[in-house]
């Protein structure tokens, strides 16, 4: 998708702090922290939400979810824990139309969220 702010960074046509990649994901630091550790996960197909994935998708989403568990650890969470996000259409906060994880961490996050 032209106009995607995330495949725009995929393609490096906008710049961003990347934290990791591989074949199927790329992960980079939130422009706007919500907490110590804020990264955003985000495959490199265009998909535009959860709510498109099918079936087939499963790959990718558990690839997603490795990769998350992966950075986390790198980034020295694996002890005190994390918070995975994925917000799926308008009233969930989803700004961007692109699949994304934010990855959350570094301090006590509060439940419920918001």
């Amino acid at each position: 998708m032209i106009d995607c702010l995330f495949c725009r960074i995929i393609k490096n046509e906008i710049p961003a702090k990347s934290i990791y990649e591989d074949e199927k994901v790329l992960a980079f630091e939130d422009i706007n922290p919500q907490a110590p550790v804020h990264t955003i996960i985000i495959p490199k197909r265009h998909v535009t939400s959860l709510k498109e994935t099918e079936t087939g998708d499963k790959d990718l989403l558990g690839h997603l979810l490795l990769a998350a568990k992966k950075i986390a650890e790198d980034r020295g969470l694996g002890e005190s824990g994390f918070r995975l996000v994925i917000n799926t259409g308008p009233d969930s906060g989803q700004e961007v139309c692109h699949l994304h994880v934010h990855l959350l961490g570094g301090r006590r996050l509060g439940w419920p969220p918001g």
